[in-house]
């Protein structure tokens, strides 16, 4: 059986972006495979974003961090550091504060991703000061979708409005995080958000058993609040 042709990437810039993560991932997946990576996150990113001209970058970005996921999910598990999925509706604020704080240069104890059940176009703009006050980046931050690749690689699943929207993968630990929405609050409530998020973030850093990457069970799906 014949596998079909990889898609035609609407941009040539897009293109030269496949080809970029397909020279970085060679050895570990295909050209074809990167391409077809490519095309879908630009493709997931199109259906969400009200301008397309520079949807180029963040769909490479994207697709470096699915083709990460991907590597993850099929290395040995217990391999590499913990990574921690912040899941909430619209990826727009506190899961990309969250993400940014557990970022280097503040933090190299995780790998983190974020993903929206129903993202939003942009980042609440809000967010970026504090969040720049607390010597984490957010500047390059985008709202991506939820995609099968990035729940799989999760080993710890922080949840935030999603609901029944949110997947539930069996051996992970899923950690329920009530923090208050940042959207349209004045920026000293943003400030309390952030040390909100960052207080849980370190409580989480400091029950990883010596900071160790965490094997993953196969039957049992935790919940706790941080």
């Amino acid at each position: 059986m014949t596998s079909s042709p990889p898609p035609v990437l609407p941009d040539e810039r897009l293109a030269a972006g496949a080809v970029r993560l397909a020279v970085r991932y060679r050895g570990r997946f295909s050209s074809e495979t990167v391409q077809r990576l490519v095309a879908d996150s630009y493709a997931e990113l199109a259906e969400h974003a009200h301008v397309r001209t520079h949807l180029f970058v963040p769909a490479e970005r994207f697709a470096a961090e699915r083709l990460d996921a991907l590597a993850h999910v099929e290395a040995a598990s217990g391999v590499g550091l913990p990574r921690v999925l912040f899941l909430p509706s619209h990826n727009a604020g506190r899961s990309q504060m969250g993400a940014a704080l557990l970022a280097p240069p503040r933090t190299r104890s995780c790998g983190r991703f974020s993903g929206g059940t129903h993202p939003a176009a942009t980042v609440e703009p809000v967010v970026a000061q504090p969040i720049t006050e607390a010597g984490a980046h957010i500047a390059n931050a985008f709202p991506e979708p939820l995609t099968d690749e990035v729940v799989q690689a999760a080993d710890i699943v922080i949840t935030r409005g999603c609901g029944d929207a949110c997947p539930v993968v069996p051996g992970r630990r899923y950690l329920d995080s009530p923090v208050a929405d940042p959207e349209g609050a004045p920026i000293g409530v943003v400030r309390v958000i952030r040390d909100e998020i960052d207080a849980h973030i370190t409580e989480l850093l400091d029950s990883l058993p010596s900071r160790r990457p965490l094997s993953r069970t196969t039957g049992r799906t935790t919940r706790s609040t941080p």
